[in-house]
């Protein structure tokens, strides 16, 4: 009959990971949905039981393990090598060479760690992307975000157990979530030598703001306001009873070129993706899988860019503001300054051990192309 037709074909695809290395724990416990593609569940995996994989965009990489503490589902998401999923739900999210999600995490689209970062458990996230070292403690929800800073796994950003970043708010006739916050940059924040950032836990953000590198954020507060480089900072409550109304302290030019601020690093950031990172993974020639996860993160990074334009456009709607379209950060740029690729090292090593001339090159660069695309912008919308 039909169900045992199913069964047949999903112990057939079970056996076809045995056999081209895949480690499943349990195979009585463990779900292959018919869409995923086989041939990018890379030889040694490791499934462990309750783990269920599903859609055509799905990547498992060499010895990335999924469900280690507890049931997975991974839904057209890439796992990259040495990185662990301990157990929840992915979406369309994407997590680089050894980062690791936390027991009961639930990662949905726009979500991006890259390596070595890290999630304690139950830590929510959405349209956020956590660059190198970046650490998120436990019981969090962090969407609408990007966060740099550190020089390496012990010298990294954190953000404290129990945060959550505000990413709506009231204004205008039906409210909006055109509150991406920075935290660090993508310009300075890809070459891995500014100082951490430290937000402290059971505190919350209200976006869009940006904190500067070095920044301290005390524990307990809801920051209302942008935090500069090298700074401690601690807020008071806030009481203006009676003059808020829908519309009102909107503060709607710095609001949007908060968002502009976004969009531009993001615009930096799909760059170096796409002329950096892809291009030494094309030349990684001994793992095929580098080149797929890197192209699922590029990816990624498009879909981050048109959330934020469909979220300001539907703010500037509402406030007499010039809209945006794709075209308008998908503007042709010139490649980067010539370095040595140097495709042997492992990411990381290559970024830290670059030459301080060719760092300060490409540094340049990047700055350009986030100058140049909210310049553009800026003139596009009318602020």
């Amino acid at each position: 009959d039909q169900g045992s037709a199913m069964d047949s074909e999903h112990e057939n695809r079970l056996d076809f990971l045995i056999n081209q290395g895949v480690l499943l724990v349990d195979r009585r416990q463990t779900y292959v949905a018919g869409d995923v593609d086989l041939e990018r569940i890379f030889p040694g995996a490791k499934l462990y039981p309750g783990t269920r994989l599903e859609g055509a965009r799905t990547v498992i990489a060499p010895n990335a393990q999924i469900g280690s503490e507890g049931p997975a589902t991974i839904q057209s998401s890439v796992v990259g090598r040495n990185a662990e999923v301990a157990s929840g739900f992915l979406n369309h999210a994407v997590l680089l060479d050894r980062s690791r999600a936390g027991s009961n995490c639930h990662f949905r689209g726009g979500t991006i760690l890259e390596e070595e970062a890290s999630t304690g458990h139950a830590v929510g996230l959405k349209q956020t992307i956590l660059m190198c070292f970046v650490t998120a403690g436990s019981l969090i929800n962090f969407c609408d975000c990007l966060m740099s800073g550190g020089r390496s796994r012990k010298e990294h950003s954190e953000i404290g157990s129990g945060f959550i970043h505000f990413n709506y708010t009231p204004w205008g006739q039906y409210g909006d979530k055109a509150t991406a916050s920075l935290i660090g940059n993508v310009v300075d924040g890809v070459f891995l030598d500014r100082d951490r950032i430290f937000l402290g836990g059971l505190a919350g953000m209200v976006g869009p703001e940006q904190i500067g590198f070095g920044a301290f954020t005390a524990a307990g507060q809801v920051i209302r306001q942008s935090v500069s480089n090298n700074s401690i900072h601690s807020e008071a409550g806030i009481d203006k009873s009676g003059e808020w109304q829908a519309g009102r302290l909107d503060h709607s030019v710095d609001r949007a070129m908060a968002n502009l601020s976004y969009l531009s690093q993001l615009a930096a950031l799909r760059t170096w993706y796409r002329d950096v990172r892809l291009h030494r993974a094309m030349h990684c020639g001994s793992d095929p899988s580098l080149r797929i996860i890197t192209t699922e993160a590029l990816s990624t990074i498009e879909d981050c860019i048109g959330e934020r334009v469909k979220r300001f456009n539907s703010f500037a709607a509402e406030r007499d503001m010039g809209q945006l379209s794709l075209a308008d950060i998908n503007r042709p740029h010139e490649g980067p300054p010539a370095v040595d690729w140097e495709t042997s090292k492992e990411y990381t090593n290559w970024v830290i051990d670059l030459n301080p001339s060719k760092k300060s090159q490409l540094r340049d660069w990047l700055y350009s192309i986030a100058s140049s695309t909210k310049e553009h912008m800026v003139e596009r919308t009318g602020l």
